[in-house]
């Protein structure tokens, strides 16, 4: 007798989602279906519940992904302190209650939670199925043997422990931040992120594409074997391109991985600029019934980081142009929602970022989903710190049990996205000094390399060398040459510098042998808005990064600017003219794209979020966004600042940003005062000026032909507000969300660029208002609230849909404003 597996797969790998080809889609829609509605919570007092619940606990009813801690008081004496957003953690609760049909008893249900931080540990009907100390990683539990089926309920407890405070550098979130998931399967399936996709050769010609699936076969007692078949079938869109079917034969309570592979003719490559993808439709067979059906998105394209010619992908050298991004959604806080990482996205495109970097840790499945179709070069971030701590409580406690686990999981996960082209095991981590962190590195790229062979492996080193450079900044002591012990190690593929920009020309003869990657650069700092009086200084805050900052200016605000830059780093001009010099120079990433909260480097409290950004907490562009426009992107730029409400006769710096054209003219009240053009390197135009009330208007022209022409005119007194939303249609799922933006305008309607007028949120409809914000750093006010200071002039609010359609309608008002009314669709 032969033994057989058989039967019906569920798992999703980030990407993995139901398809239906020969069988409809109704018969595997339970195959992974969301576990995110109507759950109960309990935030422990700890002076009362310590570490208990009992039937005494008060819940309250919400739906996950939630972040609690967002939804707290700004805390000057919070453990988690102003690196973690000034915001208290504390030790929470998790219950829900539901059924289980029938018919599910011979097959294998399991939970999947996509992000819990952290320490979660779980029980279904009062048995314990784990814990994951990790809040960044997905995890999964099989319920089967506890479950109840038919018309009795089952129970789900979820403890999340985050209460030892400080364990991160900068806000965490705490709670189920990310999707749960259940999936039901047969007993025989394809395992937990079960596949694996690589495109070895590619031509524009020919791609072939190897396709590794493993199997588990969880049939306690063997079966008579049947003849059973597994069918890989690739699509582009809805047609058909090519399929591959292998017989297969796996022992009962086993795992098998079969390998397949096939042909893609005159292949559509993935590219930053295409992001064409392709779907592989996995179907196993038994006695000429298809048992189950599993979808991979994958993407065909070739690249490889040259020692000279930087990065090439596709046979064409592309410049990385990408930033750096933590997890939190602004006033959203941690919990996930795929359209507020999707608006980050279109705003950073816009920008012309084609990548991101995943500081500090594993994403949300949903950004690197998203990666995938909208375009961005992705370096995949593990850790930021090993063995040894970096704050009291942080991940560097759990290494040594946990750290192979999270990242095989990590990378068994992530590895289909073709968006990842680098693996980055860590950032800034301190055993990168020493023969320890060499051995770390060297096991932690063996984990690499057994997993996914097709991507190169870095970490970002502050710095990879020290130089004996009168104008580098050295982290630590002056010294001649020194090359970083993990960066010479030979270890790395990649040598990821963070910051020591001044040594980037110096690669080739420091590095000889490995191509460069900027890991993270420039940290230039602004409050959108805000100026100081005289841009052209260069100020350096805070003094020395361990040294209190007791300076800068009143209120901390920081000029808008490019003019103010960390000891380590530079403003934002200086790091990308060196990038954009060389061919070697593979790329950057810049600390940050988007402001985020907690690290309000260079203040302590009361600031409570960052200043790195090129996009504020609100995601509204400060105006360094559009010199990297003028140079990222085809489009045609010309953006002028600062706002045009000053003091009679103060002499004010005018910038401009500017391409596609040779010249600038400004104009105060339709008199010249000056054309300027840029000289060699130059990024921006500058005039300084006495204000004068009334019209600035630039006009950029190229061969004496206008180009573009823009005004600032003088502000009144503020009188009215407008709201504009990103999307006035949204689904009405309870999910989608509606980005709104709140201008402060005179009786003209021009922004008051000096308002910070408190505004009233009210709506009416099945909807909600779930998120305020500013993107003042210093603001201490509820970003859960319904009502919201602006910050030069400005204000977000941010409304949820409910279930069902209809129309919802936002009315806004401050103290003597004209209120206005906005309406949204839901459908």
């Amino acid at each position: 007798m032969k033994y057989l597996n058989f039967l019906k797969t569920l798992t999703i790998l980030g990407l993995f989602a139901v398809c239906s080809c020969n069988k409809k889609s109704t018969d595997f829609e339970n195959r992974k279906v969301s576990f995110n509605s109507d759950w109960n919570f309990h935030l422990n007092d700890s002076l009362v519940d310590k570490d208990t619940i009992g039937t005494s606990t008060k819940w309250r009813t919400l739906d996950v992904p939630h972040d609690w801690s967002i939804e707290g008081k700004f805390d000057e004496k919070s453990p988690a302190g102003y690196g973690g957003g000034s915001l208290n953690g504390g030790l929470g609760w998790y219950k829900k209650t539901f059924k289980v049909a029938a018919e599910d008893s011979t097959k294998i249900t399991s939970i999947t939670f996509d992000g819990v931080y952290k320490n979660s540990e779980v029980w279904i009907n009062g048995h314990y199925l784990g814990k994951r100390p990790n809040g960044y990683i997905g995890f999964q539990y099989e319920m089967t043997p506890y479950l109840n089926y038919g018309d009795k309920n089952n129970e789900i407890i979820v403890k999340v422990d985050n209460s030892k405070q400080p364990n991160s550098r900068w806000y965490s979130g705490s709670g189920i931040f990310r999707n749960v998931w259940i999936e039901t399967t047969d007993k025989l399936h394809v395992g937990q992120w079960g596949t694996y996709i690589t495109t070895p050769n590619v031509t524009n010609e020919k791609a072939s594409v190897n396709i590794e699936t493993t199997i588990k076969n969880q049939y306690k007692q063997y079966k008579q074997y049947k003849q059973a078949s597994v069918t890989t079938t690739i699509f582009k869109e809805d047609n058909k391109v090519t399929s591959v079917t292998q017989n297969i034969l796996i022992n009962a309570n086993g795992n098998q991985t079969i390998k397949q592979s096939a042909e893609v003719e005159n292949p559509i490559l993935w590219s930053d600029e295409n992001p064409e993808l392709y779907t592989a439709v996995t179907e196993i067979s038994l006695d000429d019934k298809i048992i189950d059906q599993y979808k991979t998105t994958f993407g065909i394209r070739d690249f490889k980081f040259d020692l000279n010619k930087g990065f090439i992908l596709n046979g064409k050298q592309v410049k990385i142009k990408g930033v750096c991004m933590h997890h939190d959604l602004g006033p959203l806080g941690s919990a996930i929602n795929t359209r507020a990482i999707e608006r980050q996205l279109e705003i950073l495109k816009e920008m012309g970022v084609n990548g991101i970097r995943t500081s500090h840790n594993p994403p949300a499945p949903e950004l690197l989903d998203l990666c995938d179709k909208m375009g961005f070069i992705v370096m995949d971030e593990a850790f930021d710190m090993w063995k040894q701590n970096k704050t009291k409580y942080d991940y560097a406690n759990d290494w040594d049990k946990w750290h192979e686990r999270d990242l095989v999981d990590q990378l068994l996960r992530d590895r289909n996205h073709p968006s990842i082209f680098m693996w980055s095991i860590g950032n800034e981590i301190p055993e990168q000094w020493n023969e320890t962190g060499i051995e770390i590195a060297k096991e932690l790229a063996a984990i690499v390399r057994l997993n996914d062979k097709t991507r190169p492996l870095t970490a970002g080193m502050n710095p990879p060398v020290n130089m004996n450079i009168d104008a580098v900044t050295l982290q630590f002591e002056k010294k001649n040459v020194s090359i970083n012990p993990l960066a010479g190690s030979g270890v790395l593929d990649l040598i990821g510098y963070n910051y020591a920009h001044q040594t980037f020309e110096h690669h080739l003869k420091n590095f000889p042998n490995t191509p460069f990657i900027a890991t993270e650069t420039t940290s230039g700092l602004q409050t959108r808005g805000y100026y100081d009086t005289v841009s052209d200084t260069i100020k350096k805050w805070p003094v020395q990064w361990d040294l209190k900052f007791t300076k800068g200016n009143p209120g901390n605000t920081v000029s808008a600017y490019d003019q103010v830059q960390t000891p380590w780093g530079s403003t934002h001009e200086a790091t990308w003219k060196i990038i954009k010099k060389h061919d070697f120079l593979a790329g950057m990433y810049v600390w940050t794209g988007f402001d985020y909260i907690g690290e309000p480097t260079p203040y302590e409290w009361p600031s409570v979020s960052s200043y790195f950004g090129i996009v504020d907490l609100a995601g509204f562009p400060k105006d360094v966004y559009y010199m990297y426009q003028s140079e990222w992107t085809n489009k045609t730029v010309l953006h002028v600042f600062p706002h045009w409400n000053w003091k009679a006769g103060q002499n004010v710096d005018v910038w401009a940003y500017y391409n596609n054209a040779d010249e600038v003219e400004l104009f105060v009240n339709g008199k010249s005062v000056g054309k300027r053009s840029k000289k060699r390197d130059d990024l921006h135009v500058m005039w300084r000026i006495p204000f004068e009330a009334g019209t600035l208007k630039a006009i950029s022209r190229k061969d004496g032909k206008v180009v573009l022409e823009k005004e600032i005119k003088t502000a009144g007194n503020p009188s009215q507000l407008k709201l504009t939303a990103d999307r006035s249609t949204i689904k009405a799922d309870k999910n989608d969300l509606s980005f709104v933006t709140v201008d402060i305008l005179d009786a003209n309607g021009t922004l008051a660029p000096n308002a910070n007028n408190e505004i009233h949120f009210s709506l009416k409809g099945n909807g909600k208002i779930v998120g305020v914000c500013s993107g003042d750093p210093v603001s201490h006010e509820f970003y859960k609230g319904t009502k919201h200071t602006a910050l030069a002039g400005k204000c977000l609010v941010i409304v949820q849909a409910g279930d069902k359609s209809g129309r919802l309608e936002l009315t806004a008002k401050a103290n003597g404003l004209k209120q206005t009314t906005i309406v949204i669709t839901t459908e």
